[in-house]
């Protein structure tokens, strides 16, 4: 299930069994919590182009931006990017058609199992390789910062669709598959 709603709660998430990249990346930030390990996330304002292969057909109500939080997690004496957690896996999962492209089913939060995702990163683009880093960067229109949660950022910056179209997309999106 695709979602508009960045507020939905984690345990509606949990309780649907599904949810959107960014509410399935909320699951891992309350998880972690719940382990006494500190999560922040970094908001960032991604050009709504990236998500052209993803919904071809809905193209047209895809926003210009949306606003990404990108969980964080303190582990030991740094803060280490949810795409991050998967670097030094011994065995990635790779796929036999290459990196990560966002036109296929794999969602942008199952390619963090495989891949990292890198919003910063000056030259590589998705996809070089299976196991190179995916370079987002020229997706990445803003970096508005770090933030103690989600719920800050999306207090501060605002969900990227308001709260009309938010309704009128939800239930289309919904009916998109993309498990826990």
């Amino acid at each position: 299930m695709y979602s508009v709603e960045e507020r939905r709660p984690v345990s509606e998430v949990l309780r649907l069994g599904r949810g959107s990249c960014s509410q399935r990346m909320a699951v891992l930030e309350a998880v972690a919590r719940a382990q006494g390990i500190p999560t922040r996330v970094r908001g960032l304002v991604v050009d709504g182009s990236f998500w052209y292969p993803r919904f071809p057909r809905m193209r047209r109500l895809v926003p210009d931006q949306v606003v990404l939080a990108w969980p964080e997690f303190r582990i030991a004496t740094s803060w280490l990017p949810i795409s991050d957690l998967f670097a030094d896996s011994p065995n990635p999962h790779e796929r036999a058609d290459g990196g990560f492209t966002n036109a296929g089913p794999e969602t942008l939060f199952e390619a963090l199992s495989r891949t990292n995702v890198d919003w910063d990163g000056p030259t590589t683009t998705c996809p070089a390789s299976p196991a190179a880093p995916c370079d987002l960067s020229a997706y990445l229109l803003t970096d508005l910062g770090h933030f103690n949660s989600r719920d800050d950022l999306f207090t501060r910056h605002g969900q990227t669709l308001c709260a009309p179209a938010r309704l009128l997309a939800e239930p289309i999106l919904g009916r998109r598959a993309a498990g826990l």
